[in-house]
């Protein structure tokens, strides 16, 4: 599930404007690749819609079934507004409708491999194997 947490409005080139819903998953704990301590943190993704404002405002706080997935797309940069850092990327967040069942046990058969991987190479397991 997904909920709606905000909604902006866009410019096209044309001048025309439209409403995007901000969307947002559930609370995931992730290992930091500098400290290997967790934090909790969500995906966020932008769903373009055809409301208009009031339409949008009501729909704060809806939940959507399906999940955030990410995406490989052509790098891109990125500013950081808190540091002023331009960042390289080469993937997107995007809004998946509710997976099947069979996907969706892929789906977390291949993130509990990626979080073991990711436990094996921690600082944390470094320490432990050599003591």
């Amino acid at each position: 599930m997904v909920t709606i947490i905000d909604y902006k409005e866009r410019h096209r080139e044309d001048g025309t404007s439209f409403y995007v819903l901000e969307i947002q998953g559930g609370i995931e704990l992730v290992m930091s690749q500098q400290t290997g301590q967790y934090y909790v943190t969500a995906k966020r993704a932008f769903l373009p819609s055809t409301f208009n404002e009031a339409v949008c405002a009501s729909l704060l706080n809806t939940t959507i079934p399906g999940c955030i997935a990410k995406q490989e797309c052509e790098p891109y940069e990125f500013l950081v507004k808190e540091t002023g850092e331009m960042e390289t990327f080469s993937h997107r967040w995007i809004y998946l409708p509710e997976l099947s069942e069979l996907d969706a046990k892929s789906k977390a058969n291949s993130e509990l491999i990626l979080h073991a991987e990711t436990l094996i190479n921690s600082p944390l397991i470094e320490e432990l194997v050599e003591a």
